[in-house]
């Protein structure tokens, strides 16, 4: 008896996927190249450098920005925008509790507390050193902190005149800190960064 024998259909080779492809937007750019100018200053912010760290062409890049200085503009006004939320959020004044909002904010840009956010700091001001535009945007910055905690100080009972002291002597303290090593000044810093943040903030 004769059997129909069927041929198995033909295999086929399975088709290799191919990668999907990279979409970075506008703010992606930006968060990364804020990551390389924390770690290697704006002299490390090249398209090339970048776009190889993003994993995607420089197409992309001039997809976003006309130029490098486009990038840069746009750094320095993300970094300025998200500065002042954060001064906003942390020197609101809540009625009672302004020393301990004073206390808070030497803690917040403390540099054991935020370093990612102090490397930032420090590279924005490094780069504001000899550059026109990242200086007036530092400027703008500094004189909006200043002016919100000098306003923190009032409403807690000081003069203006105190309150214009006792506003720049903290920034003084909590960036000039972050400049200094001082890990074995003292075998208690914690305390001793609290006696000092007593003398800034007490009456």
């Amino acid at each position: 008896m004769e059997t129909n024998s069927v041929n198995p259909p033909p295999r086929v080779g399975r088709r290799k996927l191919a990668s999907p492809r990279i979409q970075l937007d506008r703010g992606n750019w930006i968060e990364n190249a804020i990551d390389v100018l924390a770690h290697n200053g704006v002299g490390g912010l090249r398209v090339e450098v970048l776009a190889k760290r993003c994993g995607v062409t420089k197409g992309s890049f001039y997809w976003h920005f006309r130029d490098r200085q486009d990038l840069l503009a746009a750094i320095l006004e993300h970094w300025k925008e998200g500065r002042i939320r954060d001064i906003e959020k942390t020197t609101s004044i809540t009625p009672g509790k302004e020393r301990e909002q004073l206390h808070f904010a030497i803690e917040v840009y403390g540099a054991s507390r935020n370093r990612k956010g102090m490397s930032i700091e420090l590279a924005v001001r490094d780069w504001a050193r000899h550059d026109p535009q990242a200086a007036t945007v530092v400027e703008a910055v500094d004189l909006y902190r200043l002016e919100c905690t000098r306003k923190l100080f009032v409403a807690a009972g000081m003069s203006d005149a105190e309150a214009k002291s006792r506003s720049l002597l903290l920034y003084a303290c909590v960036f000039g800190l972050s400049l200094m090593h001082y890990t074995h000044f003292d075998d208690h810093l914690d305390n001793l960064k609290e006696r000092i943040a007593d003398r800034i903030v007490s009456a």
